[in-house]
């Protein structure tokens, strides 16, 4: 029962910064019916953000503004320079522009920096533990669960509580309805894209944290958590994409521990088999939605 309690726990420390990926994959979704395939570069960019300022002897609690800042920025840049020329395109042209922006923002780092690793030094109190009756608790995974939280209730509120909301919820339902309505659809999306870029900023601050290291394909394994968080809660469902997020990293979680030790290292196989047994007994996802008319 311990184990089973603290595998729970590592697998909710996962899940969230899953969780906080997937929201932002699926904020853009909403907005624009596109599947963002450059959402990772934002990790991408703040991850050698991260390696400049440590190295250069900064704090983490310095870096870890600059870095959220940092992701808003590339998000709003990206939006500007790539996705608001193709507005108007279909499905298929904003997918690959999504892959263009990865392609390109990759090639410039490994291009102009370098393409080997480059490491940083991670907080002390990364490695440390608590103990909780008979649970030995990371002070990482309580820190990532607890940031979490207060940035899913902080994002409902936004979106609920909010005139900003209100538009990104009306332009989910129907963007040429909220644009008749006098709703500037420039202000919405860059907001949307902000709004991303802010969630991926502070999963990029753990993920970084974690790993200790950047390259100029550090964002990929992000990006496809995320977004495949967010099909597994159902594309466009912003409480789907949270769902998705926090089930998927229980589900790594679970199965590493689980799984034999001869087959361990198939773990992201397996997980992958059971995504898609749900797409094939449901393809919507965990939460079906309505899909948004996109721009």
């Amino acid at each position: 029962m311990t184990e089973l309690l603290q595998n729970l726990i590592d697998g909710l420390g996962r899940g969230s910064i899953y969780a906080l990926l997937a929201l932002g994959v699926a904020v853009i979704f909403g907005v624009m019916h596109l599947l963002n395939f450059a959402h990772g570069e934002l990790i991408t960019v703040s991850g050698y953000v991260a390696f400049w300022t440590i190295n250069e002897g900064w704090s983490w609690y310095l870096v870890t503004p600059v870095i959220i800042g940092t992701a808003i920025a590339t998000s709003l840049v990206i939006e500007r320079v790539a996705f608001s020329r193709v507005r108007g395109s279909s499905d298929f042209t904003l997918l690959l522009t999504s892959f263009g922006v990865h392609f390109v923002v990759s090639a410039i780092f490994l291009l102009y920096v370098s393409a080997s690793v480059k490491t940083f030094s991670e907080p002390g109190w990364v490695a440390n533990t608590f103990p909780v009756g008979s649970l030995n608790i990371e002070v990482y995974d309580a820190v990532v669960i607890g940031v979490t939280l207060a940035t899913l209730l902080g994002t409902s509120w936004i979106i609920q509580r909010t005139m900003f909301g209100l538009a990104l919820r009306a332009a989910a339902a129907d963007f040429d309805t909220t644009r008749l309505m006098g709703v500037r659809s420039d202000t919405v999306i860059r907001g949307a894209f902000a709004l991303s870029g802010l969630l991926a900023g502070i999963a990029g601050v753990f993920w970084l944290m974690r790993s200790g290291h950047t390259t100029p394909s550090v964002g990929i394994t992000p990006m496809l958590k995320g977004v495949l968080a967010a099909l597994i809660g159902g594309l466009g469902s912003l409480r789907g994409a949270v769902l998705g997020g926090f089930v998927l990293g229980l589900a790594e979680v679970l199965l590493r521990s689980r799984l034999p030790d001869s087959v361990a290292s198939l773990t992201e196989g397996f997980v992958f088999l059971l995504i898609a047994l749900l797409f094939i007994f449901r393809p919507q996802g965990l939460i079906r939605v309505a899909h948004a008319e996109r721009v």
